[in-house]
């Protein structure tokens, strides 16, 4: 499989905190970076958004391939029941001091292939073995999450790193 283009790049507009132009500091990181960061991540927290527009925030363990990240959980939670009234989603991964977020439309994936792949990504990045009801859509739903804006930076160059990628369309 040959890997992703490069997605376009640019550095995030952040009046006050003394962020510089893209070739300042380390200069603009590079989407194998990010992809790394998502891959290796074992925890995200999910944005979801309440019918009535409050906010929802939930820890998920999700799989990042080829450019999408995918997750499970119950047909009933909160959270699912949110992304299908509204699926305009962000998830961030669990490091603050480098953070990698993104912004996206999830959709709750219903073919046998895409569940069958999902499952085998999850026993082996989380070494589990569950069977084919984490994935049983009577039960869970296994979420797609299509990113339209990633952001990243490192910690140790908080100005000369944070790194906006646009990745999907608007």
């Amino acid at each position: 499989m040959l890997p992703d283009p490069e997605p376009p790049s640019r550095r995030p507009h952040m009046p006050g905190y003394g962020v510089v132009g893209p070739e300042a500091g380390s200069g603009l990181l590079p989407w194998s970076w990010a992809e790394e960061q998502l891959r290796a991540s074992r925890h995200f927290w999910l944005a979801t958004t309440w019918p009535e527009g409050r906010p929802h925030m939930m820890p998920v363990w999700a799989v990042w391939e080829a450019g999408r990240l995918w997750f499970s959980s119950s047909l009933g939670s909160r959270k699912v029941r949110n992304l299908v009234a509204n699926p305009a989603v962000v998830l961030a991964r669990e490091d603050a001091l480098n953070p990698v977020m993104l912004e996206g439309r999830a959709r709750v994936a219903s073919s046998d292939p895409e569940l069958r792949h999902f499952l085998d990504l999850v026993n082996a990045k989380y070494e589990t073995d569950y069977s084919m009801e984490l994935v049983d859509p009577t039960l869970n739903a296994t979420v797609e999450v299509r990113p339209r804006w990633v952001f990243g930076l490192r910690s140790g160059d908080f100005t000369g790193s944070p790194t906006r990628w646009r990745v999907g369309e608007e």
